[in-house]
């Protein structure tokens, strides 16, 4: 064999173990994460807090019982930001265009405060939007809303705050607004950290994302028969539908 085709040999070599080294690097990384593409437009898609008696629902399986009485279907549910020691949520909070929790634009210690934070929203047009804190803007059309942090990704790019390899491991939870405007829910099945879970929603195309929570995270999805229905949270996103129209 001439010292060229070795070369090429070499090289070709080389360029294929790493194709496959990513490869199954990101086949690991889409195992470890259960997701859920959503669309707010066409689906029933809500944020939960309290009960008809004003009681905070704290687990899925109290939001499922209620919702059952009222002939609704949970298809999905996840923790949908954090909160404070009497279940309240922490940082800005609207459902159905009323403010039942305000912004939060301090600066403190946790998840939370890492910069920049921001805000899952769905608009009146029921278009859903996750934006920076400081670029959020309440013009009276909010429907719905969540705050929470980190940002994961902004504008396309993973938060620079987020280190690669680091060993901040911890079961995470996050939503991120897709290329074609629908919502993807994701949650680590183990431990993950802050950039490799930002990474996922990148790769996915999501020019933003935001970190809902971490440990305690839990996500209701039959249809991939995952049914973690426990919890001691906030607020909560669910997609329902009618009892008597589904399969």
């Amino acid at each position: 064999m001439n010292i060229k085709r070795l070369t090429i040999s070499i090289t070709t070599a080389v360029l294929l173990t790493a194709g496959f080294s990513a490869f199954i690097s990101n086949k690991t990384q889409t195992d470890n994460i259960l997701s859920y593409n959503a669309s707010s437009k066409t689906q029933d898609l809500r944020f939960y807090w309290k009960d008809a008696k004003g009681v905070p629902f704290k687990s899925i399986q109290n939001l499922k019982t209620e919702l059952e009485t009222k002939k609704q279907k949970l298809i999905f549910a996840m923790n949908a930001g954090m909160y404070k020691k009497d279940n309240s949520p922490q940082g800005l909070f609207i459902e159905n265009f009323v403010i039942k929790s305000l912004i939060d634009t301090t600066t403190g210690k946790g998840n939370f405060y890492l910069k920049p934070n921001g805000v899952f929203y769905i608009d009146a047009d029921m278009k859903s939007v996750i934006c920076k804190t400081e670029d959020f803007k309440n013009d009276g059309k909010i429907k719905y809303a969540t705050q929470s942090g980190p940002m994961l990704v902004i504008e396309g790019l993973i938060n620079s705050l987020f280190t690669k390899g680091s060993k901040n491991l911890n079961i995470r939870n996050g939503a991120g607004i897709l290329p074609d405007n629908s919502v993807v829910f994701a949650m680590s099945k183990t431990e993950i950290n802050f950039y490799d879970f930002a990474e996922y929603f990148k790769n996915l195309g999501c020019r933003n994302a935001l970190y809902l929570d971490g440990f305690i995270s839990r996500t209701y999805l039959p249809e991939q028969k995952w049914t973690q229905a426990d919890g001691d949270f906030g607020v909560i996103i669910g997609i329902t539908e009618g009892i008597a129209n589904s399969k």
